[in-house]
């Protein structure tokens, strides 16, 4: 449920979460336990210190700024003996971490089509002449595979688009809160900044594998690593350069931060998520992009005049932690200037009617169970405040259907690929998104030949000379969000004005801009009752959604699908005070 609505901006939501478990679950034995402790943002360090003391427990970390510090106890009664403390506000168990050696089991499988890639292995990829069948104007194709780049025209970011008035400014930071960033990819490396980025996260050997067969042969991974994929694939999305190589960004001239906050497996945790927002406040971070939900709740239902049947009462507290905490970090890089993005979910569903839940709490993986939720449930970071939250469309502009969609959530749409569409490919270019990808995880995946060729049609090859670099396709609100964010990343670089050696805008500005400059688009039926149905994708009937609001808008869309082109030129229709 959206809590908080101004006028011009729709503010939707977020945050992320996370840390991990040292031995078992409180309550169960003495082992040390970590938990996440919330407390009063006045209170002194030396009296949280104490509080935690005497509840005997131990601080391992702290972030004062915003009052959310990780703990390790082997009191089997910590959570009960701290909420004691006038101090502490609220406390979230951290789930075990297992001793035998796991199966991974990647959080992200949508968005990945994990499925298809693995049938499609080995088979040889078409090569770019076949893919991109009949020659687009080559005036209108900044780089080499801009032609299979119909996202982009979708927003009008092209050469005789919003390339032509606006290409970013490298002032103009864009911190990537997700699995890491490919610093050294070629499509990424000019506008990558090394020293600005951080890594908040450590890897869990039950879902990231063991830390020995690491490449690096630990589980603390350098700042310009990406051993998932995700974050790289949305950073190219946001600012590849155009260099004559692969494909170009919304804002090919911005500079990117990598603020890793997600684990290689794809989990989100808070501490990390929380560090990672406040260092973007702290650092001059002009936009954000979270393309992910925080780990381990899809919805988080602690309010307690609605709970849900199947939480228990720590559940509830744990869900009530995280979403006061994660809350507090949105907040923190809001008010310090920071521009929030956020994917709004790839789970087919009215997020301001939830029902159910089966995914939660996902981690450790294997615990999940259906849940009951209800309205007062909030999807993290979607249903925060100070977030703009965005959904998925395919190439025909018709809602994705595996994307959220939501009257009280959706501010903007934005090109997210999805396979299914009627009607697609065109011209034989495929119907996904195609973005950089590290070249450790195309060979971990298996999908290089000895030659570096690619073996299956999901990955792509460009070399200019004797560089090469690779690209994958894939889908989902993951990377519909990194679209409107390279949008406000030129908005802000059009309309900013000079904040030291940096480019700043009020987030509020930023953001109507962004809705303002959308492309109003109606609602979409197939149906007598006015519903969409998407039968003639092969979905069940559970996948028909009601799309709810007029042109201006609606559920589906927001305000608009965003427009590159667009959002630099409307400058002289909207006067801000």
């Amino acid at each position: 449920m959206r809590r908080v609505l101004f006028a011009f901006v729709a503010l939707a939501t977020v945050a992320m979460i996370g840390s991990i478990a040292v031995g078992t679950e409180a309550g169960s034995d003495s082992r040390p336990t970590r938990y996440i402790v919330l407390y009063e943002p006045n209170a002194s360090p030396a009296a949280l210190k104490a509080a935690v003391k005497q509840a005997n427990g131990r601080i391992l970390r702290a972030n004062y700024k915003v009052g959310v510090a990780t703990v390790v106890s082997s009191n089997t009664r910590f959570r009960a003996d701290a909420a004691r403390s006038a101090v502490i506000d609220g406390v979230a168990r951290n789930v075990p971490i297992g001793k035998a050696r796991p199966s991974l089991r990647p959080k992200v499988s949508e968005e990945q089509l994990r499925t298809l890639r693995r049938a499609a292995r080995g088979t040889k990829a078409a090569p770019l002449k076949a893919a991109t069948g009949n020659a687009l104007d080559k005036h209108n194709q900044p780089e080499p595979l801009a032609p299979l780049q119909w996202d982009m025209r979708m927003i009008h970011a092209t050469p005789d688009g919003s390339y032509r008035k606006e290409k970013g400014s490298k002032r103009v930071l864009v911190g990537i809160l997700d699995t890491g960033i490919d610093g050294n990819h070629p499509d990424i490396a000019s506008n990558f900044d090394r020293s600005l980025s951080r890594n908040f996260t450590v890897d869990i050997p039950l879902v990231d594998g063991p830390c020995a067969e690491e490449r690096d042969g630990s589980c603390n991974d350098p700042n310009d690593v990406d051993e998932n994929s995700h974050g790289t694939h949305v950073a190219s999305t946001v600012a590849s350069p155009i260099n004559n190589l692969g494909v170009a960004g919304v804002a090919p001239n911005v500079t990117l931060v990598n603020l890793r906050a997600g684990q290689d497996s794809g989990f989100f945790f808070l501490q990390a998520s929380v560090d990672a927002l406040t260092y973007a406040g702290d650092h001059g971070i002009d936009v954000a992009n979270m393309s992910y939900f925080i780990d381990p709740w899809l919805y988080n239902c602690g309010n307690p005049l609605h709970p849900v049947p199947q939480d228990s009462p720590v559940d509830q507290a744990e869900q009530r932690t995280i979403i006061n905490a994660a809350q507090r970090a949105l907040d923190y890089a809001h008010q310090h200037g920071v521009t929030l993005v956020a994917a709004l979910g790839n789970s087919n569903t009215d997020v301001g009617l939830p029902t159910s839940d089966g995914q939660s709490p996902n981690f450790p993986p294997g615990n999940e169970h259906p849940r009951t939720v209800n309205n007062t449930c909030l999807d993290v970071p979607t249903e925060g405040n100070n977030v703009i939250s965005v959904s998925a469309l395919g190439p025909s502009k018709t809602k994705a259907d595996y994307s959220n969609w939501s009257y009280e959530e959706t501010t903007v749409s934005a090109p997210g690929g999805w396979f299914r569409d009627a009607g697609w490919p065109a011209n034989g270019i495929p119907n996904l998104i195609l973005a950089a990808y590290p070249r450790n995880v195309a060979e971990d995946n298996g999908e290089l030949n000895p030659d570096g060729t690619p073996n299956t049609p999901f990955v792509v090859r460009d070399c200019r000379g004797s560089t090469c670099a690779y690209y994958q396709w894939i889908q989902g609100t993951s990377m519909a969000s990194p679209h409107a964010t390279g949008v406000v990343a030129l908005i802000v670089s059009q309309y900013g004005h000079r904040r030291g050696t940096g480019i700043s805008l009020h987030p509020l500005f930023a953001q109507a801009y962004l809705e303002a400059s959308a492309t109003d688009t109606a609602c979409m039926s197939n149906q007598a009752d006015g519903t969409f149905s998407y039968a003639a994708q092969s979905r069940p009937p559970s996948f028909t959604s009601y799309c709810e609001g007029t042109p201006v808008f609606n559920g589906w869309y927001g305000h608009g699908i965003v427009d590159a082109l667009r959002a630099v030129e409307i400058g002289h229709d909207i006067h801000m005070e």
